[in-house]
């Protein structure tokens, strides 16, 4: 079974647009955990520009599913997640000034500062995952840094999906593929949406959890929050 995470970010986002406390991150949170959601990720940035530390801290008291935290290894951002003891940490290679994520890591070449990294996170039984592209060297990698999984990035996928799916795909089936020969266990996230989930999911059956922020939100304001988490669900049924 492939789980679905809510990132909220966006909902963050959206209150601090204009202060105040409209739209709530925590009921919104608990709304898509009730309406189905197996998961909720959070990606806290140094300048707060959406999810805030204390949103963090926040949501931890009250997510009965798995909280994800995901964001890039600054001293803070570790120091933060050690505190907060999620089910998972997902470590992203996007430096503080970056807009979104939009890389995985070379893992070969960070290979000594992640197997610090996480094993700061295992030591407080703290389940990680780190973001990587397709590139077999990089999964290799990955095992030796001592990470539970891996997380595709998925965003060359979505943008070559609508223009052939076999061939979008057929990157991800070899690297799922040899993940999991190796053990590791096996997310995926950005870009995803209604029209490239299923698809996705159908061709790696390995996939343990999907985390989907921005398309599910934006997909919400035309559906409603509840039917939406239900039409991503269905997609991984």
């Amino acid at each position: 079974m492939t789980r679905l995470s809510v990132n909220i970010n966006k909902i963050a986002t959206l209150r601090n647009a204009r202060g105040g406390n409209t739209p709530n991150v925590c009921k919104v949170a608990l709304d898509c955990e009730r309406f189905g959601a197996e998961g909720i990720t959070v990606h806290p940035r140094p300048d707060e520009r959406h999810i805030r530390y204390q949103d963090v801290s926040d949501l931890k008291a009250l997510v009965s599913t798995e909280f994800n935290i995901e964001g890039y290894p600054t001293r803070d951002f570790i120091d933060l997640v050690v505190k907060t003891k999620p089910a998972q940490v997902t470590l992203v290679p996007d430096p503080p000034e970056a807009l979104t994520s939009n890389a995985g890591w070379d893992t070969v070449k960070n290979q000594a500062i992640l197997i610090d990294i996480i094993k700061e996170f295992k030591a407080a039984g703290i389940r990680t995952s780190i973001f990587v592209d397709t590139n077999l060297t990089n999964i290799e990698g990955a095992l030796t840094t001592g990470t539970d999984r891996i997380e595709l990035y998925t965003e060359p996928y979505a943008t070559n999906y609508p223009i052939n799916k076999e061939e979008a795909i057929r990157s991800f089936v070899v690297a799922a593929k040899k993940a999991h020969e190796l053990g590791l266990g096996i997310n995926a996230g950005h870009d995803l949406s209604l029209e490239n989930l299923k698809y996705f999911h159908e061709n790696i059956p390995q996939l343990d959890e999907v985390s989907i922020g921005h398309a599910l939100i934006s997909d919400a304001l035309y559906y409603g929050l509840e039917n939406t988490v239900q039409m991503y669900l269905r997609c991984l049924k």
